[in-house]
């Protein structure tokens, strides 16, 4: 025998938690993880490749398109996956409403910076300009 659920009853009815999510952010945060699984081999091989290169040879290598594919799909994936965990992280361990909205949004503002910033880095090098 169960006591009184503390959940409204909307939120028993959608099967959300107590983040109004659900199991969304698990589940991509589970996507991202075997993403990044699946690229880290081809990602450390490329990386190697560029060791000992110089910026014409790094441009080079990043002109192949198979090789700034999969490192841009690195790149998503794994900004992608550090904005759901420090997310979760901010959501879990700060409790003042002010302080956590402040961090969500600094978190998404950094993840968002990094991925851009990395991105428009590959394409720099990968296009040749």
């Amino acid at each position: 025998m169960s006591g009184p659920s503390l959940r409204t009853p909307l939120a028993r009815v959608r099967s959300l938690g107590s983040s109004h999510s659900g199991t969304k952010d698990f589940w991509r945060q589970r996507l991202t993880a075997v993403a990044m699984a699946l690229l880290i081999v081809p990602v450390i091989v490329i990386v190697l490749m560029l060791l000992g290169r110089n910026q014409a040879g790094a441009k080079q290598i990043l002109a192949q398109l198979p090789i700034a594919i999969i490192l841009l799909l690195f790149i998503i994936a794994s900004a992608w996956h550090m904005k759901i965990g420090m997310q979760i992280v901010i959501e879990d361990y700060i409790h003042g409403e002010k302080t956590k909205l402040a961090l969500v949004m600094a978190n998404n503002f950094f993840c968002i910076a990094v991925a851009l910033a990395s991105i428009y880095a590959i394409l720099k090098l990968s296009s040749g300009v």
